[in-house]
């Protein structure tokens, strides 16, 4: 058996109201950066479904920006800790690390030759520091404010000059090197919130919560005026960005605009109008070659387009929070990926090219705890920590309130079985629902259910209990009637499925044992089968019944060959540093994960050697 990366379905940026989101571009004009979690997301600028992910920080990472030779990229993280690692191999080899400040890094900028950085934010002690990026020796001393440093950014040509924007409503320009104070501009009446030098270092520019877009000389740090007559924008200004000739600005607010500025003439030629929404806030920006990048406070990339500013050109959407569920959708025409996440969200994926389309509407005000497709109504059925299981229609994509079930208690699992019954596994209660109805289900377990499986036929259900036994149960018209056959396993039962087939019940517990029960022979132990160095977490079957794959608080994946326990594959770290929340197989060679880093990941699989 061998297996090779596939595809990655990228998370989002993770987004604060009220925080701007920095983003880093690829000087080459290839890739640009953002951040969520402890990971470093790279994207391709012409098709952003070709995604890198580095996930090596300890805390939170904040931002990443390239370095201007392209060879490395630094990114800092939410303890004051600077990472400077490698781009031009995979394995994105650290080159150095620094702990610059105790406290929550917001910007890094690298200066024309790629040997000096400066890093600012909230310290303990100080809010910033410039340095040598191969020694860490201080090149200068960041001073001048009062509150947290926002931003950052170097004049990229000599005379090398400096300039920092901070919460203290005030900018210092500083001239170096060694960097050192000479002079601070307090035009603002709000938090400033970004700095940008141009490209030729004529002008910087500042940008704040109070609208204003404030221009200053590049050498000698005066002021020499401002865009649109002091009033850029309704809202605050989150962020902004130079074109690649210093003549053009793309600015972001949280007035829901974007604006493309001449600097010439001080005056907005473009306006992109992104909604009305709250969550159509602009947060960030990036002018990468022809492509004008925003950041949405809902976490999508929108790429704008000159031509048509009320629509962007192509809107990158997915999830921005941990995925907890996953489920396949699979027809002779299509295969769907669908997945859920920590905070309601649901999307539906195309497995080939990567696009995703969430669901519209008023869904899921809490995590999903499960998603399973009713094929006959070609519904998903999706249950929530908010109590409700809702039917979800898979062609519309839209939540309904005519389609949700409100639950006396909260839901676990559910599981979809034939005749339009689905089971919905409580804290104390098994629930079943006939045509959406609540039928006659159990009332009092004596366990509390963990996983919930329905057999092919439709009428045999397999519970995993917390008291270490699978129970089993029978669906007859409307009722669920206790078979009293109960199945000892080695732990508490994390998941269950089973097999396409029918043959076989397949069990993940707690103490790190998978047991797979032979149904035509009266769920007789088939096989247990050992690997995993932490309790089971997530099991599944292949389409084929031959091979399953189950995940594990250890990080690794394992694919297994029924029968066969010698014959098995372990994949190490398939999501780093985050242990696998879902699997799902599309066919027999594709397998599809999911994890607490809110990215999708498809995994080509060969069971004789050769990869297909």
């Amino acid at each position: 058996m061998d297996f090779k990366l596939r595809s990655v379905f990228s998370c989002l940026p993770k987004v604060e109201r009220g925080v701007a989101k920095v983003l880093g571009g690829d000087p080459k004009g290839n890739n640009f950066l953002y951040t969520n979690g402890r990971s470093v997301i790279i994207r391709n600028v012409q098709n952003p479904a070709i995604a890198d992910i580095y996930s090596e920080h300890a805390h939170p990472a904040i931002v990443a920006k390239y370095s201007p030779s392209g060879f490395y990229i630094a990114s800092g993280d939410s303890s004051g800790k600077v990472r400077i690692w490698d781009t031009t191999q995979k394995e994105h080899i650290l080159k150095y690390e620094y702990q610059v400040f105790s406290g929550f890094i917001k910007d890094i900028a690298w200066t024309e030759d790629s040997k000096r950085m400066a890093v600012v934010g909230l310290g303990r002690t100080s809010f910033g520091s410039v340095f040598l990026w191969d020694s860490g020796s201080s090149v200068g001393e960041i001073n001048g404010h009062s509150k947290t440093i926002n931003s950052v950014d170097f004049k990229q040509n000599r005379p090398y000059r400096m300039v920092t924007a901070g919460d203290d409503f005030s900018s210092v320009f500083f001239e170096g090197p060694p960097f050192k104070y000479n002079l601070s501009h307090s035009d603002h009446n709000r938090f400033v919130n970004c700095v940008r030098f141009s490209p030729t270092g004529s002008h910087y520019a500042t940008a704040g919560g109070d609208g204003k877009i404030l221009l200053y000389h590049g050498t000698s740090g005066n002021k020499v005026g401002s865009l649109a007559d002091d009033e850029a924008h309704a809202g605050g200004i989150n962020a902004i960005c130079w074109n690649a000739d210093g003549s053009h600005m793309l600015s972001v607010s949280s007035d829901k605009t974007a604006k493309v500025w001449d600097i010439a003439t001080g005056k907005a030629l473009t306006t992109f109008t992104m909604g009305q929404d709250l969550m159509d806030q602009q947060m960030g920006c990036l002018w990468q070659g022809q492509d004008l990048i925003t950041v949405s406070l809902s976490g999508y990339i929108n790429f704008l387009d000159q031509s048509n500013p009320n629509k962007p050109r192509l809107v990158v959407k997915g999830h921005s929070k941990a995925i907890q569920c996953l489920s396949v959708h699979q027809t002779k025409d299509v295969n769907v990926i669908f997945t859920a996440s920590f905070e309601g969200c649901i999307n539906q994926w195309d497995p080939e090219t990567g696009a995703c389309e969430p669901f519209d509407g008023k869904g899921h005000t809490n995590q999903v705890c499960s998603i399973a497709v009713e094929h006959s109504k070609r519904d998903l059925v999706s249950c929530s920590m908010d109590d409700t299981l809702r039917f979800t229609n898979m062609n519309s994509k839209r939540f309904s309130a005519g389609d949700v079930v409100k639950l006396d208690s909260q839901p676990r699992r559910s599981a979809v079985g034939s005749g339009g019954h689905v089971i919905v596994l409580c804290v104390d209660k098994i629930v079943l629902l006939k045509d959406r109805k609540c039928g006659v289900g159990i009332e009092q377990t004596g366990y509390v259910p963990q996983a919930v499986s329905v057999h092919p036929e439709g009428v045999t259900v397999a519970v995993g209990g917390s008291d270490e036994n699978v129970h089993l149960y029978s669906i007859e018209g409307n009722s669920l009637r206790d078979s009293q056959q109960v199945l000892p396993v080695n732990g508490l039962v994390t998941d269950l499925q089973f097999s396409p087939n029918g043959n076989f019940l397949l069990v993940g517990d707690a103490n790190r044992v998978i047991t797979v029960f032979s149904v035509a022979d009266s769920y007789k132990v088939e096989n247990n089968y050992y690997g995993h160095h932490a309790k089971v977490i997530a099991v599944a079957w292949a389409p084929s019944s031959r091979y399953f794959a189950s995940s594990g608080m250890d990080n690794i994946v394992t694919l297994w060959t029924l029968g066969n326990d010698d014959k098995r594959l372990k994949l190490q770290d398939c999501h780093r540093l985050h242990h696998t929340t879902a699997l799902a197989w599309i066919d027999d060679n594709t397998l599809v994960t999911t994890s607490g880093d809110a990215c999708v990941k498809q995994w080509t699989i060969s069971h004789d050697g050769d990869i297909p």
